[in-house]
């Protein structure tokens, strides 16, 4: 937790210790972190050299304990005050690395040996490809837009998790938008789950042109087909240009017309559109049929003729893509329907 701020784990462990006690001397720390006492009193002589600790003063006396002495207590130094300065310096190293950063990025743009050379470069080979992947998803600040397409060669699913939760942590706009063929693969529906949990928004559609990833609307990555590089996984990393707003507004035409994607106990579903959902009418006949209640009974149980009960019946089964009724349950339970 501390590591940020200049301590090891060893000072932490001691630092933490001395948080939760008024004074405590090295030999009292010492037995309750259960490090040796030696190394106790030579973390806490750096402490007190760096301004987190203080020599604990004798009751009445304002006087301080001696350092060399055994019977030494140490106090934590008010970190309002102590660990200011480390604070400062993070912030100012960080502002000095993006200053840096925009600086060669500049410098590499207007130096590029060929003019498409800033716009585009070509990314070869399974590590260097999964490289890529995970700087454009750990550098975006703002938003990262996501086509998803069958099964992942260069970036295992397992390995996006980290990046992806880096992202969301601060607060980026994650949407992602899934071919069907892509929710295949085994076990998709516990990842899915997971990823709607943590605030990605999901969308399905019947099938897209490529995979992409774009991040900050300031660079994408694209797969080429491996037959072009040697049978090796392989991309182009677009930076800012026409060919970027024409990837960003392909995912927005996409995003669009995409379906939600939602979750149920019987696993990941797409929200349908308005006309091809069942109404509340035809959800009231679906639950007295899937008790087993006749149309007859149905009908006289909900006030409606038995042909508004037949006829709802049969959309359902249209919307379901059913042939029998058991067959229309089953897709009922499957889709979540009651």
């Amino acid at each position: 937790m501390l590591k940020a701020l200049g301590l090891g784990p060893a000072e932490e462990t001691i630092y933490t210790a001395l948080l939760a006690r008024p004074t405590a001397s090295a030999q009292e720390l010492a037995r309750q972190t259960g490090a040796e006492q030696a190394e106790t009193e030579r973390i806490l002589r750096d402490l007190l050299t760096r301004g987190l600790v203080a020599i604990a003063t004798e009751a009445g006396s304002g006087a301080p304990h001696s350092a060399d002495c055994y019977s030494a207590r140490y106090r934590l130094t008010p970190p309002s005050v102590a660990l200011a300065p480390f604070l400062v310096e993070q912030r100012n190293a960080l502002h000095r690395a993006e200053a840096a950063f925009s600086m060669l990025t500049e410098q590499y743009r207007s130096t590029a040996a060929h003019p498409a050379g800033s716009v585009v470069e070509v990314v070869v080979g399974v590590e260097q490809v999964a490289h890529r992947f995970h700087q454009l998803q750990r550098g975006a600040q703002q938003e990262l837009l996501v086509f998803l397409v069958g099964d992942p060669i260069a970036v295992p699913r397992e390995d996006t998790g980290m990046s992806e939760s880096s992202a969301l942590d601060r607060g980026v706009d994650f949407r992602v938008v899934a071919a069907r063929n892509y929710l295949d693969a085994p076990d998709i529906a516990k990842e899915v789950r997971a990823a709607i949990a943590t605030g990605i928004e999901l969308r399905l559609v019947d099938s897209l042109p490529l995979k992409m990833v774009v991040s900050d609307r300031e660079r994408a990555m694209v797969p080429l087909d491996m037959t072009d590089c040697g049978g090796e996984p392989s991309a182009i990393v677009v930076h800012r240009s026409g060919l970027l707003t024409a990837l960003v507004h392909l995912f927005e035409k996409e995003w669009a017309q995409a379906r939600p994607l939602y979750t149920t106990t019987t696993g990941v579903h797409a929200e349908q559109p308005a006309d091809q959902r069942p109404t509340e009418g035809e959800l009231e006949v679906l639950a007295l049929l899937l008790a087993g209640i006749s149309d007859r009974r149905a009908a006289s149980q909900l006030g409606v003729s038995i042909r508004t009960v037949e006829r709802r019946t049969r959309r359902l089964m249209d919307l379901a893509g059913a042939d029998s009724r058991l067959q229309l349950g089953w897709h009922a339970a499957h889709e979540g329907w009651l």
